[in-house]
């Protein structure tokens, strides 16, 4: 599968394209395989249960909080479903039924795929954890001086600050 992102002449709008090209980019690299290791016994009329699996993953990175947001945020992106190999997105009952069949056995395997997926594709995992992570989450833009730690010269939007504050 060859992915092209560009602009199109149809009517579509879409707020989570570039969920749908990294979610493209996964099935492309073969990323969620794992997932076709859960073996659950159900019939499959419209979606595989691998299928259901990953529509409530894509559900999850879209920011659905409960299965019942799946039918709010996605039912109506059919289009966003046809690049990423279905006709539509499930409901959320047919997702809830899905979660509902799993065994704990089912469930344990769910979890040991699913972080098969993360540690092998996760930069994580090979960090030197003895040194400090240092993570800044303040993003207010403040004048500092030159020695304080880790400081540096930055582009703060229509702020101005004084000349000896930097």
């Amino acid at each position: 599968m060859n992915l092209k992102i560009g602009l199109s002449e149809e009517l579509t709008n879409t707020q989570f394209a570039p969920l749908a090209v990294i979610f493209a980019l996964y099935q492309q690299n073969n990323r969620l395989e794992p997932l076709k290791n859960v073996l659950l016994e159900m019939r499959s009329r419209d979606f595989t249960p691998t299928d259901k699996l990953k529509q409530i993953l894509f559900g999850i990175l879209a920011g659905c909080e409960t299965l019942s947001e799946t039918n709010t945020r996605l039912k109506g992106e059919t289009q966003l479903a046809r690049a990423l190999g279905w006709e539509r997105f499930a409901d959320q009952s047919n997702l809830s039924r899905t979660l509902d069949e799993l065994s704990q056995k089912q469930i344990e395997r769910l979890r040991e795929n699913t972080t098969q997926i993360w540690r092998d594709h996760s930069r994580v995992i090979h960090r030197d954890w003895r040194s400090f992570l240092w993570l800044d989450f303040d993003l207010t833009g403040l004048p500092c001086g030159p020695l304080a730690e880790a400081s540096q010269k930055g582009y703060f939007g229509d702020k101005k600050t004084p000349a000896d504050a930097n």
